[in-house]
């Protein structure tokens, strides 16, 4: 169920050939699919990495040698660091962040330091060198358990976790520089974008690993949670539809399908796509903490689709059989995968 407004003129068609844009997180899941996407579009990357004393590209090593992508090592957490790779930028998307849920249990102030910091330092160094446009990646976490669904940009923000405690400071950061200093800044919240590239953190990586190890049982915590997968493409495209759009500006706009399964009937769903053959069990130790547990999200994308022209292309179907088949082309990725979902 999405909002019914018609949709606007594809705000993909914008000319990037030739502008300068950073992407922050740049070698992560989201950050490397969208910083191919820009290449093909004409675009000269700055990629801004977190700096390793090992020199790992991660998803960025294909791009090695390649004149179109500048690779700047860093933190966000460096306001320095920060202002010198936005110097020259047309655009700035800002992906770099501390993710996932399990951890921020452990550690809450290295999410606050880098997600909320980190944010208010993209910020500061897009308004010092006055960028056309900053793009912040939020979340559906920020949301919770849905009170209402579809979920609509203005449904109550519940911080359930420590990590979207933590995005929900990140995007106050972020639109508080719209509000006192103007500047073009859109909030963009994906809705559990999965596909290649995704680390065994995450839920439908570390299944089809399972899977593809050879388990004939797949443990997960509830079956139950209702979630809303995008394929990464379709997330990406979102990025670049949106950073278009003058509509979006000072505003939050979902990504998200507009479609919801269990996790449960995911985890059967892969098992079919994988083409293997295993039961799916509740594992107690991998329930998350009472009261932190989101049990529904179902995106409501008509912001998306009436002021960008964005719509999702690539089916949930389509999606996990093309994860599935990279998932099992890369095992040296997941071995072992070891990560409570």
């Amino acid at each position: 169920m999405t909002t019914t407004t018609a949709p606007a003129p594809s705000a993909e068609r914008f000319d990037w050939t030739g502008r300068t844009v950073l992407v922050t997180g740049a070698e992560g899941f989201i950050g490397s699919t969208l910083v191919d996407l820009l290449i093909e579009r004409g675009a000269r990357v700055r990629a801004f990495v977190h700096y390793k004393p090992y020199a790992e590209k991660g998803h960025l090593a294909h791009l090695i040698g390649d004149p179109r992508v500048e690779t700047v090592a860093g933190d966000v957490r460096d306001a320095g660091r920060v202002t010198d790779a936005v110097a020259g930028c047309d655009t700035v998307f800002h992906l770099a962040a501390l993710i996932g849920i399990p951890y921020s249990y452990d550690s809450p102030g290295a999410y606050v330091q880098t997600n909320v910091v980190g944010t208010e330092n993209v910020a500061e160094a897009c308004r010092r060198h006055a960028v056309r446009r900053l793009v912040h990646t939020s979340t559906s976490e920020v949301y919770g358990t849905a009170r209402t669904a579809p979920i609509g940009e203005d449904h109550p923000l519940q911080p359930q976790s420590p990590y979207s405690a933590s995005k929900i400071g990140a995007d106050m950061v972020a639109l508080s520089h719209w509000h006192a200093f103007e500047l073009p800044v859109t909030v963009v919240r994906p809705f559990n974008t999965y596909g290649p590239r995704q680390s065994a953190r995450a839920v439908i990586p570390t299944i089809l690993a399972q899977l593809h190890a050879g388990a004939r049982e797949i443990r997960l915590g509830s079956l139950t949670p209702t979630r809303d997968f995008t394929y990464v493409t379709d997330t990406a495209r979102g990025f670049l539809a949106l950073a278009a759009c003058d509509r979006a500006l000072g505003e939050v706009v979902n990504l998200g399908t507009g479609r919801e399964i269990a996790v449960g009937d995911l985890a059967r769903r892969l098992v079919e796509a994988s083409g293997r053959d295993a039961e799916v069990v509740v594992d107690p130790a991998r329930l998350r903490p009472s009261g932190s547990e989101v049990e529904r999200l179902l995106s409501d994308n008509g912001r998306a689709r009436a002021w960008a022209g964005w719509e999702p292309e690539v089916s949930l179907t389509d999606g996990l059989k093309r994860t599935s088949e990279w998932v099992a082309d890369h095992p040296h990725l997941f071995a072992p995968a070891r990560y409570q979902v």
